[in-house]
């Protein structure tokens, strides 16, 4: 499912237009952008969670030459499911 799909479903189950869905969707995903982009998690309960994972500067090789690389330290966007995702899809 593309973001289109996406917000043509959430227009359908809320009963609403895809314009005022799509400006739903638009600000669900830059509120919780902004929130992690200050550091904090996002809690959405039974959904899961979001969260930021600092990664270590790390040794890693070229596959090309197999030289060695320094990869930089980083932060990553981080996703858990909670039980009540992991109970559906299962």
């Amino acid at each position: 499912m593309n973001k289109g799909e996406f917000v043509a479903s959430v227009a359908e189950k809320a009963g609403m237009s895809k314009a005022d869905a799509q400006r739903a969707v638009d600000a669900v995903l830059d509120t919780i952008t902004q929130t992690l982009r200050q550091g904090d998690a996002v809690s959405l309960v039974g959904f899961g969670n979001f969260s930021i994972k600092a990664t270590a500067e790390r040794q890693g090789r070229n596959p090309s030459t197999g030289q060695a690389i320094t990869i930089a330290a980083s932060k990553k966007p981080v996703f858990t499911p909670g039980k009540t995702l992991k109970d559906a899809v299962a």
